[in-house]
């Protein structure tokens, strides 16, 4: 009688063998028990165990290379032929997609430099329209000794332009802030504790001298531009063509004086509206009509800051 190996003494193909053995002698004795109780049905005999050697021996074991002498499937030429075309039409498809990808994104990138270009050309620098406030210059009236007597000269604007003054001439006429004018004084001609009013136009130079809107405040840089009569409502600039340069003119808010010297007097014509331009030092401008019974024309006395 042949001793029995111990399990250590067999090798991995015998243990492999004793447990699947083992495992259909489990198998069989579970079906034999469901047969008796009738909950399995001998549908085909079963196969000895012999069966299943030819399938125990195709099995690989691990750490061992397969027996080549096993027949390999029969794979057609066909076949093969007909992967790697498969395999072809798989590449040249991913790369077609990279391609367009590509040329894509290169694509986005010239149409918006095209874009940002044409943007470029097209688009033109915002310029501020300026702000017309004055088509003649201020004061403009018909002489005294005129027929019906001094009143606004409507002659002197350009026919096309008449709506626009009108229009502005009934614009709100602001409240003087701290910062602006209220009193002027000339010491030189006289002119002494003179009211400064808001506005120019007709009805505000019957009370004084009117600011030019939006002209600077005293003290700050730009142009104070202040308009007065010569020969009607108080005569208060009749003397303005005696001034000399250095001569004072001085500016009053509500907190402080400010003391400007005469630089140059000028004759021009009343359509002549650069004079009141701003600047960009602390100037001031002072214009009346002239000459005197006749105000045809206008006299401009410009003067600077003293010591700004």
């Amino acid at each position: 009688m042949t001793n029995p190996k111990r399990p250590e003494d067999l090798s991995e193909q015998e243990l492999r063998r004793l447990l699947l053995d083992k495992r259909h002698a489990s198998r069989q004795r579970r079906l034999e028990r469901f047969r008796r109780t009738g909950r399995a049905v001998r549908l085909a005999p079963d196969l000895p165990p012999a069966a299943f050697d030819e399938w125990r021996t195709q099995l690989p074991v691990e750490g061992q290379e397969p027996d080549q002498s096993s027949p390999i499937p029969h794979v057609s030429r066909r076949r093969r032929w007909f992967d790697r075309l498969l395999l072809g039409v798989e590449v040249l498809a991913v790369l077609g997609l990279a391609g367009i990808l590509f040329n894509g994104f290169g694509l986005v990138q010239t149409l918006n430099q095209e874009v940002v270009a044409a943007l470029h050309q097209e688009q033109v620098t915002p310029t501020a329209t300026p702000l017309i406030t004055a088509v003649v210059l201020p004061g403009g009236h018909t002489p005294p000794s005129a027929a019906g007597g001094a009143q606004f000269n409507e002659a002197e604007i350009p026919e096309h332009l008449r709506p626009l003054v009108q229009s502005l001439a009934n614009l709100p006429v602001p409240t003087a802030g701290p910062q602006q004018a209220i009193q002027i004084d000339i010491p030189a001609i006289g002119v002494l504790n003179w009211t400064i009013v808001q506005g120019d136009g007709w009805e505000q130079l019957k009370k004084g001298v009117g600011q030019h809107i939006p002209s600077a405040s005293p003290g700050q840089d730009g142009n104070v531009v202040l308009a007065g009569h010569d020969d009607v409502f108080g005569e208060v600039f009749r003397d303005l063509d005696k001034l000399q340069p250095g001569d004072q003119v001085i500016l009053y808010t509500t907190q402080q004086q400010y003391i400007y010297l005469v630089t140059e007097t000028r004759i021009v014509e009343p359509s002549q509206v650069d004079v009141m331009d701003p600047t960009s030092d602390p100037t001031a401008t002072l214009i009346s009509c002239y000459p005197y019974l006749v105000d045809n024309k206008r006299i401009v006395v410009f003067a600077k800051l003293q010591n700004p």
